[in-house]
C-alpha cells in the first residue's frame, strides 16, 4: 500500500456528501493504477468505470482529464484513454528531480527540532526494520512499500506543502516504471544499508551528509533499476 493512498471502493460513493464525484472517481482509478490493477498501456473503459462505481460518465471523464494533467494517463484521439507508459528519458529525468527533492528533504529533516526529529527517527527505524524483515522473506512488494514510506516520512517531516505535492507527483509517475519490476530483487540489501546510513546521519543532525546520502541513494536506485530492466529488442 502506498503511504499517501487510501483504500477506495464503490461503497464509499454512497456515503460521501461533501466531496465531488469526480474527485472520488479519480481516487478510485488512481488506486487501481498505482496498485497495478490497471497496467501501463491498458485502455481505461469509461462505461465500465461508470457502471462499477454507479455514477454517470461525466465525473469519469473529468477524473480522467485530471489524471491526464498529472501525467498518469494519456488520451489518444479516436482510441480512448490509456495508462501511460514512461519512456527511458522521462524516467531518467524524473529520477534526477527526485534526487534533488530527496536531498533537500534530507537536509531539512536533519535540522528539525529535537522532538520532531525524534518522532521521525522512530518511524524510520521501524521502516528499516520492516524492510529488513521483508528482504529476509523475499517479499519484494512489501519491501518496496516500506521504502516509499521511509522517504515519504522524511519529505512530510519538513512541512513544505509544495515539496510534498511535487514529490508525490514524481513518485506516482515513477511507480508506473516500477510495477513490472516488483517481482524481482533489485538490490534490497544494498538499499537497506543506504537507508541505515541516512538514519545515522539524521541522528547525528548532519544536514550536509544527510543531503548527500539521500541524493546518492536515489541515484543508486536508478542504476539498480537500469540493471534490472531488460534491454530493448
Amino acid at each position: 500500500m502506498l503511504p499517501w493512498l487510501a483504500e477506495s471502493s464503490a461503497d464509499r460513493f454512497n456515503d460521501v456528501r461533501d466531496t465531488s464525484l469526480a474527485k472520488l472517481v479519480k481516487g478510485d482509478m488512481l488506486a487501481l493504477i498505482l496498485k497495478g490493477v490497471l497496467v501501463p498501456g491498458q485502455r481505461i473503459n469509461e462505461p465500465d468505470v461508470a457502471a462499477r462505481l454507479g455514477v454517470s460518465r461525466v465525473p469519469v471523464r473529468e477524473a480522467l482529464r485530471e489524471l491526464e494533467s498529472s501525467g498518469l494517463v494519456v488520451a489518444r484521439k479516436h482510441a480512448g484513454v490509456f495508462v501511460r507508459q514512461l519512456d527511458a528519458p522521462e524516467i531518467r529525468d524524473l529520477y534526477q528531480m527526485r534526487g534533488l527533492l530527496d536531498g533537500f528533504a534530507g537536509r531539512q529533516a536533519a535540522q528539525l527540532p529535537v522532538a520532531r526529529q525524534s518522532a521521525l527517527l522512530a518511524v524510520l527505524d521501524d521502516s528499516v526494520a520492516a524492510m529488513q524483515e521483508a528482504a529476509a522473506q523475499h517479499e519484494v512488494q512489501r519491501y518496496y512499500g516500506e521504502n516509499l514510506r521511509f522517504h515519504w516520512a522524511i519529505v512530510e517531516a519538513g512541512g513544505n506543502q509544495t515539496l510534498t505535492e511535487t514529490y508525490r507527483g514524481i513518485v506516482q509517475k515513477l511507480h508506473l516504471s516500477r510495477l513490472k519490476n516488483l517481482s524481482h530483487d533489485i538490490g534490497m540489501q544494498a538499499s537497506i544499508t543506504e537507508h541505515r546510513d541516512i538514519v545515522a546521519a539524521l541522528r547525528l543532525g548532519d544536514p550536509q551528509r544527510c543531503e548527500a546520502l539521500m541524493a546518492h541513494h536515489v541515484g543508486d536506485a536508478y542504476e539498480r533499476l537500469l540493471q534490472a530492466t531488460p534491454a530493448p529488442a
